[in-house]
């Protein structure tokens, strides 16, 4: 590295500290949003109302306790957009979600200087540019990582619980026919099962009998949070049992019906686009397959070469 490299470098990082340190003598300038929202009051089943064992109180780990360093000391700007709904499907408290964030922008402003100095060694040294740059483009893309990740895995979450509410709907329908009432058939039905699905669906049931609301309403509620217009489906129908005294029962089978219905068309089209892309590298093969028996007899065309 030449002198004006260390000065460029040097200076680079004097300037650095400089504004870290007029940044953080700044007064702080709260968003007006985030900062009712912190105040509202909320369920405890929110994200970042619990630690990493669902109970109320401190962070239960280190990426908890890094993330509410972060939301103490970052501006909420630096957020961009969080996702909330997937957060709470999953039961991630937000805390865990940004510490890990940073985690991963840390991860990658430190790879790039690694392998800079590790190419160093090897006699293969890079321009100061090369790292700088890497680790800037780097620590970004590892940044909004874990919200790729949150998305991908609350998708999956979303098809599951489906696919667990068509069984759930089918058993009120029959607690319904055999005379139970609208919050007896759901507390039953919750009853029944023993995947996440049906324990989320219990508690929400069981604090609304404590709170005094309505069951259909805890479920409007759970659907809103959640991004489940299945559930908000649900919600209504046994609004009409409860409030009109509806026979619904036929309603409720047809909607786990077309629930199931919807579910198999989905299935299909994946089962398609797979087999779309399979069939791909079947037609490259079938093609090299010709290539290869017709090469010898263009070649000896081409050549000029007689039988």
């Amino acid at each position: 590295m030449t002198g004006l490299q260390l000065a460029l470098a040097a200076g680079a990082l004097v300037g650095l500290g400089a504004a870290l340190l007029l940044w953080r003598l700044v007064p702080a300038e709260p968003d007006l949003a985030d900062v009712l929202t912190r105040l509202a009051p909320g369920r405890p089943t929110r994200p970042g109302t619990h630690g990493g064992d669902g109970s109320p109180g401190a962070p239960a780990d280190g990426r908890e306790r890094l993330g509410v360093w972060a939301m103490r000391t970052l501006p909420a700007a630096a957020w961009a957009r969080t996702p909330t709904r997937e957060l709470a499907i999953l039961r991630m408290p937000i805390a865990r979600f940004y510490g890990e964030k940073v985690l991963y922008a840390v991860v990658g402003l430190l790879i790039p200087p690694v392998l800079a100095a590790f190419f160093a060694l090897i006699g293969l040294p890079l321009p100061v540019a090369v790292p700088a740059l890497g680790t800037l483009a780097l620590a970004a893309v590892m940044f909004f990582l874990p919200d790729y990740n949150v998305r991908d895995d609350a998708k999956k979450a979303r098809a599951e619980f489906a696919r667990a509410l068509g069984a759930y709907i089918d058993l009120v329908a029959l607690e319904r026919n055999s005379g139970s009432g609208s919050r007896q058939a759901m507390e039953v039905a919750a009853a029944v099962g023993d995947s996440w699905v049906f324990r989320r669906l219990g508690e929400e049931l069981a604090r609304s009998r404590w709170s005094g609301q309505a069951p259909w309403e805890a479920l409007h509620a759970l659907a809103d949070e959640l991004g489940l217009p299945e559930l908000d489906e649900l919600a209504d129908i046994m609004r009409l049992s409860g409030e009109q005294g509806a026979q619904i029962y036929s309603n409720l089978r047809a909607r786990s019906a077309s629930m199931r219905a919807a579910m198999l068309n989905a299935e299909l089209a994946k089962a398609n686009e797979v087999g779309e892309r399979m069939s791909i590298p079947m037609s490259l093969l079938g093609v090299i397959f010709l290539a290869i028996l017709v090469a010898p007899s263009l070649l000896r065309v081409l050549g000029g070469d007689g039988p």
